[in-house]
């Protein structure tokens, strides 16, 4: 028919035409049948395949002496298929779970939005009545499956709230930061450790294959499940905690507000943080409702707020052992410097106080009696700028770095501070008196304070703070030492002998006002504190290590709004490095109570 239609150079241009056509499909054909053959057969098997995610057993968390602290037990999780779904059942899933229809319908959508064949997550830790019902109307449920999971669970009387911390549901803003990593529904660390170390903890994810029709409809386990990757479990931490250290501090806290931190000197690991009022992790392990949620947030006593870290209180005259080594090292003063304690010191028209007349008393009486007109004379021998430079030195004004994820830097105040704030020029020596007993603008956290003591224990080592000893693979059983950051605070023998004696004598010597700190045997050091407060009663203090000569604890309690340190911080810090170091309470075999405030103390400032 070609060779009748129009010209000879038609036909032959239409010739052509076709034979180039035919020439493109064959060679397209060759292209996906043999050169693309490998790649276009795997999307077409993937289109036939639906990988199910599995979820890795989190991280399992110890204390130093190998005990269980966080454990992990099953729960029963509702998910959801969004293609398989039929939405006509809505009401029926909602009815069982619970739940209004609007919220499974937003989880349906997110579930679609990364992959509509991929499990949703819509309802977690179900009791076993939803279970049952669930399986009862299993028939209409298509596409609704139950999955074993796991949860967070404490097994010992150690709560640890603002320590471990826990572990969530990750929030929309979290998972488009994390979309490579995470999916809709995924647990991911929001506090404490379990934030810190939550791409240890978590493991990885496995995946299950299986098989589906062009419909989605599932036909069962993919080549029998030669190609599943199982999931592989989160590391274990093992932590310095001493978890009966732990406890103890907690209860001794249980009807205050305040907090207590020791640490190994020797390493920097922490051996208790506790912050009171508290909550019960198993609370926001698994489902939180919206009712436990606002409790929590509305509680006067703020249970959520990490005392611990990120409080901000004058130190009281726990910070007088500061004053004395810069002048000490500086030569501004030695130990045969006296000034004479009449109970007051007077300034320009200001009258400062002192609780009692000490009479003539040098640098370690000073600390050991705390007389308060001694380091008022004194902060104004040493200046604003010797004064400051030490408390940097011992981390003052500055976080730590302890790895549980939230800090305050405190203030420590210096000369560009006070330039800012009352203006170049504008501000006299008169400022500085307070500083000299830590009452002022200075500001610190228990764990700066704890920081101090440990610092004060080994003569100038700073080892950063640390929650987490070591990382253990469970698999390869390797262990990996958290690695810290260490410094040194160079000072002669002589300071750091005259200071600690002054420490000693407060604990262990008549006239201390730290005495109820004393362990039965043990050579305790310390400092007592109270630090005014415009609001109500003071807070009370007590810093210090023990033993004396081989220092293993160094610890740092503040309780607010009760009064004395004396009276009321330094019998707790007693009882925890007592259960330290003996590993047990030997002087009665119980817990202490409440000591009375009746021990004399000092760090008040009475300006008239």
């Amino acid at each position: 028919m070609i060779d009748d239609f129009g010209s000879a150079d038609r036909r032959f241009v239409i010739r052509v035409i076709l034979a180039a056509g035919f020439l493109i499909l064959f060679a397209r054909l060759f292209q996906l049948q043999y050169v693309n053959a490998e790649i276009y057969g795997k999307e077409a098997e993937e289109n036939s395949i639906r990988n199910v995610p599995k979820v890795a057993i989190r991280g399992y968390v110890y204390d130093r002496k190998g005990k269980l602290l966080v454990d992990n037990r099953p729960s029963y999780t509702v998910v959801l298929t969004p293609v398989d779904f039929d939405k006509q059942y809505l009401p029926l899933l909602s009815s069982i779970l619970s739940m209004p229809e609007e919220a499974i319908i937003d989880k349906i959508k997110l579930g679609r939005k990364y992959n509509a064949f991929i499990p949703t997550r819509i309802k977690r830790d179900i009791s076993f009545a939803e279970l049952s019902m669930l399986e009862e109307h299993k028939d209409k449920l298509y596409g609704v499956e139950i999955q074993m999971e796991s949860k967070r669970s404490y097994p010992t009387s150690a709560r640890g709230s603002h320590l471990f911390g826990y572990a969530k549901e990750i929030s929309d803003a979290q998972l488009e930061k994390q979309k490579s990593d995470y999916q809709p529904g995924d647990i991911m660390g929001s506090t404490g450790i379990e934030a810190k170390y939550e791409q240890l903890l978590r493991g990885l994810k496995g995946f299950e294959f299986i098989s589906q029709n062009a419909k989605g409809q599932i036909i069962g386990n993919f080549d029998n499940g030669k190609h599943d990757i199982p999931p592989i479990d989160g590391l274990d931490l093992h932590l310095a905690i001493d978890g009966d250290v732990q406890a103890m501090a907690e209860s001794l806290l249980a009807d205050k507000r305040g907090a207590v931190v020791a640490i190994d000197p020797r390493n920097g690991g922490i051996i208790a943080l506790v912050s009171k009022p508290d909550y019960n992790l198993s609370l926001m392990s698994g489902t939180t409702t919206p009712e436990i949620w606002r409790s929590l947030n509305n509680d006067e006593g703020i249970p959520l707020y990490n005392r611990a870290t990120l409080t901000r209180y004058p130190p009281g005259s726990t910070f007088k052992m500061l004053l004395a080594l810069v002048a000490l090292d500086k030569k501004i003063i030695d130990e045969n410097w006296t000034i004479t304690c009449s109970g007051s010191f007077r300034y320009g028209n200001k009258v400062f106080k002192c609780e009692h007349v000490h009479g003539r008393v040098n640098v370690v009486d000073a600390i050991h009696r705390s007389c308060n007109v001694f380091f008022y004379q004194l902060m104004l021998k040493v200046g604003l700028d010797d004064w400051s430079e030490m408390g940097k030195q011992f981390g003052f004004g500055k976080q730590t770095k302890i790895d549980i994820t939230e800090e305050n830097s405190g203030l420590m105040p210096d000369r560009n501070y006070y330039d800012r704030i009352h203006g170049k020029g504008k501000w006299t020596q008169g400022y500085l008196i307070s500083l000299g007993i830590g009452q002022g603008e200075v500001g610190v956290t228990p764990l700066q304070m704890a920081n101090y003591a440990s610092m004060l224990a080994n003569k100038g080592k700073f080892y950063q703070p640390h929650a987490v000893n070591t990382v253990v693979n469970k698999r390869t059983q390797r262990r990996e030492p958290v690695k810290v950051e260490q410094r040194q605070i160079e000072l002669s023998e002589h300071a750091w002998s005259l200071v600690r004696e002054g420490m000693r004598r407060v604990v262990m010597e008549a006239g201390g006002t730290g005495r109820a700190a004393r362990v039965p045997g043990i050579e305790v050091a310390g400092k007592t504190g109270t630090a005014q407060n415009p609001h109500g009663k003071s807070h009370a203090w007590f810093m210090g290590f023990a033993p004396y000569d081989n220092p293993k604890i160094a610890i740092c309690v503040m309780i607010e709004n009760v009064g004395y340190g004396g009276a009321f911080a330094a019998p707790i810090a007693g009882y925890c490095m007592e259960e330290f170091l003996y590993g047990e309470i030997i002087r009665n075999g119980k817990h202490p109570l409440p000591m009375e405030p009746n021990l004399p103390d000092e760090e008040s400032v009475a300006v008239n």
